[in-house]
């Protein structure tokens, strides 16, 4: 009979108390650096945009050449004379109630640049929306066609002002002589008619506006998550009912860019007028960046009013991108 003695168990070790993680104090480089990279964006951001904007809010309620000081009194004191240019002063509401009421070029510009919107939304972003679709399935060459269709966002808004007015000039244009209109009986004159001359330039306009949208939809479709296309796919969904209800809502973002840039775009509009035009105004063109170009550098220099339809312009480009934003960020709130 043999004895077994019972082995001795050592005694499990005790667990090792957990590090608790060590806060790390910023040193005066790290606060330095941080500070720098915060504070030269942001010093930028108010000396060209926030402080410029806010000076024009305040510059639309005087009336100032921008010769000498802004007189905080009232422009009754100072009758203007002939010749002798009148020192600034305090106008109150009459420069909105000038450009509303006596300014001829005020609601056709208005009216040009609701045009440009429209065509912008309705017209350039559904084919750059088209043109990336297509571009996404993976086609051959799909690399060689964007490089070929981005080639406009890539030049210079002045050559592609100057492309385009080779193509539409009246004697020897691309469009006039391929139609035969290039002599001097039956001439198309499409930056000189003005019944012609706006929707030229949408054109111009449109063709370099379309791949910019392509690119950032590109960058959108990207990003969607591969699981839902399969998803609708699995539930019986076609091409067509799987962008629209499945892929189009995942790049809400996206749209929501796209918006604020096409306004933006539409708004600004004001190289292409200018080279057509050659820096004199032309009917059927009026823009209301042209015309805040033309009161506060033009001849006349009413930087005032200039000032104040640069608020307007202000004022219509927030309006439809506040509405969308609000909208956007109140269905995300109800979800």
């Amino acid at each position: 009979m043999t004895l077994t003695t019972p082995r001795k168990t050592s005694p499990a070790p005790a667990s090792a108390p957990r590090r608790r993680g060590r806060t790390r104090t910023l040193t005066r480089r790290d606060v330095g650096v941080a500070t720098a990279m915060l504070g030269v964006p942001l010093l930028l951001a108010a000396a060209f945009v926030w402080l410029p904007a806010l000076g024009s809010v305040l510059l639309s309620f005087t009336k100032w050449t921008g010769v000498g000081p802004v007189r905080m009194q009232s422009c009754d004191n100072f009758p203007s004379a002939p010749g002798i240019p009148q020192p600034g002063c305090l106008n109150g509401v009459k420069n909105y109630e000038q450009a509303f009421t006596n300014y001829p070029d005020f609601w056709p510009a208005v009216q040009h640049n609701a045009i440009w919107l429209g065509v912008f939304i309705v017209f350039a972003t559904p084919l750059g929306m088209l043109f990336a679709v297509v571009l996404d399935r993976g086609i051959r060459g799909s690399r060689f066609y964007q490089s070929v269709l981005f080639l406009p966002v890539m030049l210079s808004l002045a050559l592609i002002g100057i492309i385009w007015e080779l193509i539409y000039s009246p004697n020897f244009g691309l469009i006039n002589t391929l139609t035969g209109h290039n002599h001097n009986d039956n001439l198309i004159d499409w930056l000189g008619d003005p019944k012609l001359n706006l929707w030229a330039l949408l054109v111009e306009a449109s063709w370099r506006q379309a791949p910019y949208v392509m690119v950032l939809y590109l960058a959108g479709l990207k990003a969607v998550d591969p699981a839902l296309r399969e998803a609708a796919v699995v539930d019986g969904a076609n091409g067509w009912q799987t962008f629209w209800r499945v892929v189009f809502p995942a790049m809400r973002p996206i749209n929501i860019v796209v918006l604020v840039v096409t306004v933006i775009e539409s708004l600004r509009a004001f190289d292409l007028v200018y080279i057509t035009s050659n820096g004199n105004p032309l009917r059927g063109l009026e823009l209301l960046s042209v015309a805040v170009t033309q009161n506060i550098v033009g001849e006349t220099q009413r930087i005032g009013f200039g000032s104040t339809l640069g608020v307007v312009l202000l004022v219509i480009s927030l309006i439809p991108i506040s509405l969308f934003l609000w909208q956007a960020f109140r269905r995300e709130d109800q979800r």
